[in-house]
């Protein structure tokens, strides 16, 4: 029991890092489709990342734990700021805003960003012998009801923000980026 209790808290906690990076992708007012897409593509890549993790074995654990928060931080924060320089360019282009879709490419990258320090976990897991197969489907649902959750609360936050809903959006991936290097979520 009290391993399904560290598992649930383990999921949790890296699954902060998919709640305040839908924060920053609802901010832009996508589609109700585009939010499953969202929640489906984090919740696949936290549930895969730990089994890779566990498949790659305890020699890549080092380079990974260590290096592994800062690669998918860094990947975050330039995300944020490519999101940032589209959205200034485009105001400039068209001259207003219109909300523009998540594109698959963009969405996949997020989400592995978001979840590569999940190989780490993945390594830990088998040392504690939990069984990966729960850990993998646990990591998936937590993952999807919390990346479903901050898409509705960035939804939400968008309709009052509009004007400004890309570059907040574009900042909060930055935040959560540096919040992952220094070991503050994930």
């Amino acid at each position: 029991m009290h391993a399904l209790l560290s598992l649930l808290l383990v999921c949790v906690s890296v699954g902060l890092s998919n709640f305040a990076g839908a924060v920053g992708i609802g901010l832009s007012g996508i589609s109700v489709r585009t939010r499953i897409r969202v929640g489906l593509a984090f919740g696949f890549f936290e549930a895969l990342m730990p089994v890779i993790g566990l498949l790659l074995g305890e020699a890549v654990s080092g380079f990974f734990g260590t290096y592994g928060k800062y690669v998918g931080g860094a990947i975050l924060v330039l995300t944020g700021v490519y999101t940032i320089i589209q959205a200034r360019m485009t105001a400039v282009e068209q001259g207003a805003r219109m909300p523009r879709s998540l594109r698959l490419q963009s969405l996949l990258i997020t989400a592995l960003a978001l979840s590569i320090d999940n190989l780490a976990v993945g390594f830990a897991l088998a040392v504690y012998h939990i069984d990966i197969w729960l850990a993998a489907f646990s990591f998936g649902v937590v993952s999807i009801v919390m990346a479903l959750a901050g898409l509705e609360l960035g939804h939400r936050l968008g309709k009052r923000v509009e004007a400004w809903s890309e570059e907040i959006g574009g900042g909060v991936l930055i935040l959560v980026g540096v919040a992952i290097a220094v070991g503050v979520l994930g």
